[in-house]
């Protein structure tokens, strides 16, 4: 007699939906993934694997081509008002500032695509329209006119996911920090070294440069502004902003500025937490930033991406067909406490990291200073520890005949 696998579909093609669809895939599930562009996204800013997410990148046997990919970054540096060094924050912890696996978005999900099982298929340009959850099954309609059912529905398409906010509707949260934050590539010069440089300036702005193995800087911009939202302009409105926020801030503003101007690797965000009381609806699932977004400020983003992917596979590997529900219960109950303290910002924030004040932007730096010296320093790089769990991740019950 033969056993129909489990087919899911995974909405969004970057890291959560890509290790989602990887781990779905390991355990015997047919996984068709979704994405809206037209093609595989390269570029974007630098991030890290953390905490749990490491065990995971382990489980998948990738962590030794992340470590291939590494942007080289040594550490993070803070600033004065001259752009010299006043406080050094070397790797020592691997969830320090800097972590000890520094990637490239890109190259993260690139390693992540190239290692799918061959029963996941990825396809481009296409979306969802319509989703009908019909109990046994759920129905979607795709842009293309596509129309097929899935026993799962995965929603992995990030903070502002539309297909989220079909389903979901009005149960979607939002709590907007009031933080515009622009990340680019630009041409490297001969002064940029392996370190994160940090540079606050009056006015609630913040300037850093990280190196990458490209041979380009990942440059970022970002200010405080609770009436202004640049993530909702068009692109050459939003670089005309950045100009005219950072005209006067010091240090390589114009640099900056001038390289986010004629780069086509440009992204600007308005920094977003997303609540939901449930991620689940019926065959609906959702995961990642669409489900939870932290925002950089919380940090780890990436890594609780990394770890939900692998959760939600492991919990619906051990189920049985009748009890999809209580694997998705599972899920969520495992991962929820992880979300919540990842959520939980100090009080000030942004403004406690993002000063508007001349005394505020020295009282950060002198702060920077103290917290880089000897035992503090260690205790100062524990802001850098999220995804961690004192639970261990749940068995996946692989499918041995998946490649």
């Amino acid at each position: 007699m033969t056993v129909t696998a489990p087919r899911a579909l995974v909405s969004g093609a970057s890291i959560a939906g890509l290790s989602t669809a990887f781990w779905l895939g390991r355990a015997g599930w047919d996984v068709e993934v979704v994405e809206r562009f037209s093609a595989f996204r390269d570029g974007g800013q630098n991030i890290d694997v953390r905490g749990a997410a490491r065990e995971v990148l382990d489980r998948m046997g990738l962590a030794e081509a992340v470590r291939r990919q590494s942007t080289t970054e040594e550490g993070t540096s803070v600033l004065d008002g001259e752009g010299r060094v006043i406080a050094r924050f070397p790797v020592e912890d691997p969830d320090g500032p800097t972590a000890e696996l520094e990637i490239l978005r890109g190259d993260l999900a690139r390693v992540i695509l190239d290692q799918l099982p061959d029963r996941v298929s990825v396809r481009y340009g296409e979306q969802i329209e319509t989703v009908r959850d019909e109990g046994s099954y759920v129905e979607v309609a795709l842009r293309s006119g596509a129309v097929a059912q899935y026993d799962l529905l995965i929603i992995a398409e990030g903070v502002r996911s539309r297909t989220r906010d079909l389903i979901f509707g009005s149960a979607v949260s939002r709590r907007e920090l009031g933080l515009n934050m622009a990340y680019g590539a630009i041409p490297r010069s001969a002064d940029d070294d392996r370190w994160w440089r940090w540079y606050s300036a009056q006015g609630g702005r913040q300037i850093t440069l990280r190196p990458d193995n490209k041979g380009t800087t990942r440059a970022t911009l970002a200010f405080t502004s609770r009436g202004q939202n640049l993530a909702d302009l068009p692109l050459d409105q939003a670089r005309a902003e950045l100009r005219r926020t950072f005209q006067d801030a010091g240090w390589q503003a114009e640099r900056v500025v001038a390289g986010f101007e004629s780069s086509d690797d440009v992204y600007v965000d308005h920094l977003t937490q997303i609540r939901l009381t449930s991620w689940l609806k019926g065959r609906v699932c959702v995961t990642g930033d669409a489900a939870w977004c932290v925002t950089p400020l919380g940090g780890g983003g990436t890594s609780l991406a990394m770890v939900g992917a692998y959760v939600l596979a492991a919990c619906l590997s051990r189920a049985k067909p009748a009890e999809l529900g209580a694997a998705l219960t599972s899920y969520e109950a495992w991962m929820r406490p992880l979300i919540e303290d990842a959520q939980k910002l100090p009080p000030g924030t942004p403004g406690l990291f993002y000063p508007r004040s001349e005394v505020g932007v020295r009282v950060l730096r002198l702060t920077a200073c103290i917290g880089s010296l000897g035992v503090l320093r260690r205790l100062t790089s524990r802001i850098g520890h999220v995804a961690r769990t004192g639970q261990a991740l749940p068995l996946m019950n692989l499918d041995q005949n998946v490649r």
